[in-house]
């Protein structure tokens, strides 16, 4: 495989792999411990600043409700504290040595920032690709103009980039799509 091709299909991956990690992150109408599970939580007197799927074991129960049991008893106080000053807008409940968010359920309008938050990260990352694309295009053109490969060749590659481009364009559809349906769910 063409080096130029290989680096695009490279960072063209690992841009759309940074992207539904960002959306775990984002509300859908079911309870996800991805919701939380990268909440920072400033524990043991200040000393530690942890995420809290490295403080706590993280479950679902039923489809609102989420279950943090901490591995230590004595930072409840703590991680509620994290959760309290997180822009999740959830009031934990302890109950002995665990903690329950009940997520309510979204209104229309907060449905609808949602998706269109969802929107903007993945416009954004197409602009990411297309930046990739053209770059791998210019590189193309540079050595078609070095003389380090033919006409045909630099068709070809062209081609080639413009295909994958498209099939990434593609895969972020999918991911807005069930995003938005993950979202839509009461």
């Amino acid at each position: 495989m063409d080096p130029v091709i290989s680096e695009f299909q490279q960072n063209s991956e690992k841009a759309i792999l940074y992207l539904k990690e960002d959306l775990k992150s984002i509300r859908t109408g079911r309870a996800s411990p991805s919701l939380v599970e990268n909440l920072v939580v400033e524990t043991y007197g200040g000393q530690a600043k942890l995420k809290l799927y490295e403080l706590a074991s993280l479950s679902t129960e039923g489809p609102t409700t989420l279950v943090i049991v901490p591995f230590d008893p004595s930072i409840i106080a703590d991680i509620e504290k994290s959760i309290l000053k997180s822009p999740l807008g959830i009031s934990p409940q302890t109950q002995g040595n665990r903690i329950l968010l009940r997520l309510p359920t979204m209104a229309t309008d907060q449905r609808e920032k949602m998706i269109k938050l969802v929107g903007q990260k993945i416009e954004e990352k197409k602009v990411i690709i297309r930046g990739f694309r053209d770059e791998a295009r210019k590189k193309i053109k540079l050595s078609f103009e070095k003389k380090e490969t033919t006409e045909d060749n630099k068709f070809r590659l062209e081609k080639e980039i413009d295909n994958l481009t498209q099939k990434q364009m593609e895969e972020l559809d999918k991911v807005k799509d069930n995003k938005e349906k993950g979202i839509n769910e009461i």
